[in-house]
């Protein structure tokens, strides 16, 4: 399951467009039953939801499937899946990062340092001003939307088509419609991630509850892959690959990869998805050893039989 980021815009960061696909990828390199929770933007009338809110759909969502499930955490989905691993543990077989925030203390990115010059007031009135939601559109604006040149495109996107072609101009158009889309948040839990993530920096040290439990990174003893970019201006790699020292995987179940791109390159980006996404399907699906030979021994008997 791909938990895709609720934050400013929609899941089909996950689903851009041919060649810049993480789930056609992933479905190309040997996923064969892959689902995607699309957060909805949100309504008035959901303006009082919160993180526990969607952990317990996300949880709803799992039983539905049937655990345990692989959970591919995106961006901010990153650490919603970190927090349901450790909350239902016996939920998640396999656990991949990628681009999330785990530790805001470990590194900095352009996201976190904004956050902490930001006073919490002013997040607040931001709330106030949507009516209890944080309207995309508005917080759009905070990001430069009018200044992502053709350039900026081809460099995020990896792509191989020269700018002004038809091909290349289709692919720009797909993403200029996709940062163009932006999705509500609500209020109550916009400022939960505010200040329980980037303010408090609860997770890593502990004090975050969810569910009715504090939740102990320490629970999560479950494989474990961290794809961070190295020019990530929402989450620095440093502030992922701190999770290693939090959880209690096995350092032989433990793996970490660093793909030279900006935060959207990591779901968009063509060569990332081609490399690093592949060796990422590849470690969900191998088996240990002996679970291997115990399920050949089993074939052959049914064979047998």
């Amino acid at each position: 399951m791909l938990c895709a980021p609720f934050a400013l815009h929609g899941a089909a960061i996950a689903d851009l467009a041919p060649g810049h696909s993480l789930v056609a990828t992933l479905l190309k390199t040997g996923l064969r039953r892959l689902f995607l929770a699309d957060w909805h933007s949100a309504t008035p009338d959901m303006r009082f939801l919160g993180i526990d809110d969607y952990l317990a759909a996300l949880n709803v969502l799992v039983d539905h499937i049937g655990d345990p499930v692989d959970l591919i955490g995106l961006s901010q989905g990153g650490w919603m899946a970190l927090i349901y691993a450790a909350r239902f543990s016996t939920k998640v077989r396999k656990l991949v990062l990628a681009g999330a925030l785990v530790d805001i203390a470990a590194g900095s990115s352009a996201l976190s340092i904004l956050a902490d010059k930001i006073p919490p007031v002013i997040f607040h009135q931001l709330v106030r001003l949507g009516d209890g939601l944080v309207p995309g559109r508005k917080v759009l604006k905070f990001w430069g939307a009018a200044s992502i040149t053709a350039e900026d495109i081809q460099q995020l996107l990896q792509a191989e088509e020269p700018i002004g072609s038809v091909a290349f101009s289709k692919l720009e158009a797909h993403f200029r419609a996709w940062h163009a889309w932006t999705v509500d948040l609500p209020g109550a839990f916009f400022l939960e991630v505010v200040e329980k993530l980037y303010k408090r920096n609860e997770l890593a040290r502990g004090h975050f509850v969810a569910l009715g439990q504090k939740i102990d990174l320490k629970k999560i003893e479950i494989p474990l892959f961290m794809l961070a970019a190295t020019d990530d201006e929402l989450a620095a790699a440093q502030q992922l690959f701190a999770a290693e020292s939090l959880v209690s995987t096995a350092p032989q179940d433990l793996r970490k990869a660093l793909a030279p791109c900006r935060h959207v390159g990591l779901f968009m980006g063509k060569r990332t998805l081609e490399d690093a996404w592949a060796n990422i399907v590849r470690w969900i699906i191998q088996q240990p050893p002996f679970i291997a030979a115990d399920q050949a021994k089993m074939e052959s008997m049914a064979r047998n039989h």
